[in-house]
């Protein structure tokens, strides 16, 4: 099987080197990088990467600028590009969504949850498969079964409503990617039923009560991520 070809772009070389190194451990990855906005664009014509690491804050040219730029490349229309940031203001996180990025990683950065997301967006893209049975789905501590529609955390099974197990379902099945609440409404509650709008922050709240409060992101404005 060829190698995902991944590309790191950061101004930081000590960063540039951590995130090599972490991935290079990895025997499916063949890992290239970029230390600048303009220099990364010139490798990413190069190689053709199916991801792309992007620091947001960059000489010459950001990550922002450089995401739009590959954006409008027909090329580039099914890359996955992900942002690095030390910052974790909602507009620098908005404006990289806006703009195509698939997902965000806030620094500093820990190596096994770096490899965990960057796993999961692969796995998104089908570039990389689970070897879990089929209808489970293993992430952190949790397995979400769909064929018993139940959730586990070790010995541990915990009881869910219908839809919260429906909504939790959908926003693992992809990590990282983050759910308009339109698209929340389609998918869990159907087009043809009415609700209210607090609906889905109820359910929200409850599967955080149940699950845990860390592993769902509200992106504000537009709706709700799962991320470990």
């Amino acid at each position: 099987m060829d190698k995902v070809k991944i590309l790191i772009v950061d101004d930081e070389p000590d960063i540039l080197e951590f995130l090599k190194y972490n991935l290079d451990k990895e025997e499916e990855f063949e890992v290239y990088t970029a230390s600048d906005g303009e220099q990364g664009i010139k490798v990413a014509e190069e190689v053709r990467p199916t991801l792309i690491i992007l620091d947001i804050m960059m000489p010459k040219m950001d990550g922002v600028e450089v995401c739009r730029h590959l954006r409008v490349k027909p090329e580039f229309e099914h890359t996955i590009i992900t942002f690095l940031t030390a910052r974790d203001e909602d507009y620098s996180q908005i404006a990289a969504l806006d703009v195509g990025g698939d997902d965000y990683i806030t620094k500093p950065i820990r190596p096994r949850v770096f490899l965990s997301r960057i796993k999961a967006l692969l796995r998104r893209s089908g570039r990389i498969q689970d070897a879990e049975p089929s209808g489970i789905i293993k992430v952190a501590d949790l397995a979400i079964d769909s064929e018993r529609v139940n959730v586990t955390r070790g010995d541990e099974v915990i009881e869910l409503a219908k839809k919260e197990f429906e909504l939790l379902y959908l926003l693992v099945s992809k990590p990282g990617k983050v759910f308009s609440r339109e698209e929340i409404f389609n998918k869990v509650w159907g087009t043809d039923v009415i609700v209210g709008n607090r609906t889905i922050d109820v359910h929200i709240r409850k599967l955080r009560e149940k699950i845990g409060d860390h592993y769902i992101k509200t992106i504000k404005g537009i709706g709700y991520k799962f991320e470990f």
